[in-house]
Formats: structure tokens, C-alpha cells, sequence
């Protein structure tokens, strides 16, 4: 059994790894169930944060603003993980967003983890409840700060030693880690006529984002545009400019559809609609 382990958490901006993105990283390294380095960074998501977010976290709006970007904290949370084993509450979700974090960053990541949350589900059946919190007060783990990704990071490294020390022996296979899987789909960045596009139409509805138009894929800026053409309609322009756009995007498999698209645009509200809504349940990081 590995002695030597990394503890992460993150905190996000929704429930979606594809459409959300990260805010803060947190991670300890566990060595003989000793805490011997930490790790933490903001990431700057250039998105503005729903109230949902900063009231959960604490996280403002500054805070995020002031953080690295999203290249700079993968490479600077890589120097520190190096390869080793992963170890999460619901580590699933952590890992999702660091694979669609990677990816858009074109870096490979794989790694293997142990899930907390799943070693509770299995040895803690008789509690109300396997969430973070309600296993360090079960535990008597103390938690300063919650939802906050360091302090949620150095807890789940204590519940692991707690867990380990009791059911360990009985049940090993459920603390032997496990090759992580998620599949990701390619993304490629916005193209231009996506952001002349965006722009022309932002200025022509008199309208505001959320988001940083230059830090979108390519997939999310056709999502964007679907929603506010279905919403406030298509911008009354040159036919020619209007032409060349949906030539240039259809080559690469992107449509923009206008109002009286039928069922098929029914179906872009709805995606568009999970891409605004963060919609962050009581199941949060259960």
C-alpha cells in the first residue's frame, strides 16, 4: 500500500467540467499520514462569479481576479503532485475538472486516486450523511474554513488516516487507488469570426456577458451565440459578412441557427441555459 499520497480539492465556478471552470486549487502531500508540504493558488476563470459561488466559498470577484491563469496553476499544481496518487472527496469531480482543465492546455494528464467519498459510501452506511463535513465532525476532524479548497484538502488528508486506521485491515481493496477515468472531448479556442461575431452582436443588443470572449472555446462561443440569437434575435447586417461567418464555421462543424429553428433550437436553449446556470445543488461536493 502507497505511504505517500497528494490530497486536492477544488473549488469552481459550477458543477460542469466542460462549460465551468476552476477557482482555487488546494492539495497537501501525506506521508506516513503526515502533512508535509501545501499547496494553493486562485486561478483566474474570467467569468464573472454568480452569488451562489462567493457566498458557498467566500471567493469574490477580486479574489478571482487576482489569481494566475489557468496555464500557470496546472504547471505550478503539476511541480507539485509530480506523479503520484491522488486522493479526493468525490475525487471523480476533481479530476473531471482537472482533465478538462489539462486538455484545453493540451497536457496530458492521467493519474491514479482514491476517493474518500466512495470508502465512506462503503464502511459508513449508518451515517445520515457521507459529505465532507459530516464525516470530520463524525471523525471530530476540524474545519476552519469549508469550501475553501486547502482547508477542505488538509480535512479529507485526516479523514483518509481515520478511515484508513479503521477499516484498513478489513477492507484494503477499498484504499488501493485506482487508474481515474474521464473522457474529455478535443477543444479548440474561439475562432476570430466567432469573436467578431460575438461583438458585433454584444454592441448590437446592447447587451453584457459574463465571460471573457478570448478565454472561450469554440464549442462554448457557439453556445453563446445560439443563446443570444435565440433570446434577442439575429443582428440586421450586411448579408455578405453574415454569409462568410456561417461558411467559415460550418467548415469546421459549428451553426448558428436564428429564431424559427424548431425543435433543434429547443435543444441549444436547453445546453445554452446549463451553460449560464451555475447551479450549485446541496449535493455540491457531497
Amino acid at each position: 500500500m502507497a505511504k505517500s499520497y497528494v490530497v486536492v480539492d477544488l473549488e469552481t465556478t459550477g458543477l460542469s467540467p466542460e462549460k465551468d471552470r476552476i477557482l482555487e486549487i488546494g492539495a497537501v502531500k501525506l506521508e506516513d499520514e503526515k502533512i508535509t508540504d501545501s499547496f494553493q493558488c486562485f486561478v483566474n476563470c474570467h467569468r464573472k462569479l454568480s452569488e451562489v459561488v462567493t457566498n458557498l466559498t467566500g471567493i469574490t470577484q477580486e479574489m478571482c481576479e487576482s489569481g494566475v491563469e489557468e496555464e500557470q496553476a496546472l504547471e505550478a499544481f503539476l511541480q507539485f503532485a509530480g506523479d503520484q496518487v491522488l486522493i479526493g472527496h468525490n475525487l471523480p469531480f476533481d479530476f473531471g475538472f482537472l482533465k478538462w482543465s489539462f486538455m484545453r492546455q493540451k497536457i496530458s494528464f492521467e493519474r491514479e486516486g482514491i476517493d474518500t467519498l466512495k470508502i465512506a459510501r462503503s464502511c459508513l452506511k449508518d451515517l445520515p450523511s457521507r459529505k465532507l463535513e459530516a464525516l470530520c465532525c463524525h471523525y471530530g476532524i476540524s474545519q476552519e474554513k469549508k469550501h475553501r479548497a486547502l482547508d477542505d484538502a488538509c480535512a479529507t488528508a485526516e479523514l483518509f488516516c481515520c478511515m484508513r486506521r479503521q477499516f484498513g485491515e478489513k477492507k484494503p481493496e477499498y484504499f488501493q487507488p485506482l487508474v481515474m477515468q474521464c473522457k474529455v472531448k478535443k477543444q479548440s479556442c474561439v475562432t476570430e469570426s466567432q469573436k467578431r461575431y460575438l461583438i458585433d452582436l454584444i454592441k448590437y443588443h446592447r447587451i453584457q456577458i459574463d465571460v471573457s470572449i478570448d478565454h472561450l472555446t469554440k464549442s462554448e462561443a457557439s453556445r453563446l451565440i445560439d443563446h443570444i440569437i435565440l433570446q434577442y434575435g439575429r443582428k440586421k447586417v450586411n448579408h455578405h459578412d453574415e454569409v462568410e461567418y456561417e461558411k467559415e464555421e460550418n467548415g469546421c462543424g459549428s451553426t448558428v441557427r436564428g429564431v424559427s429553428g424548431g425543435n433543434d433550437c429547443a435543444d441549444d436553449l436547453e445546453c445554452s441555459s446549463e451553460f449560464y446556470v451555475n447551479d450549485l445543488k446541496e449535493e455540491y461536493k457531497v
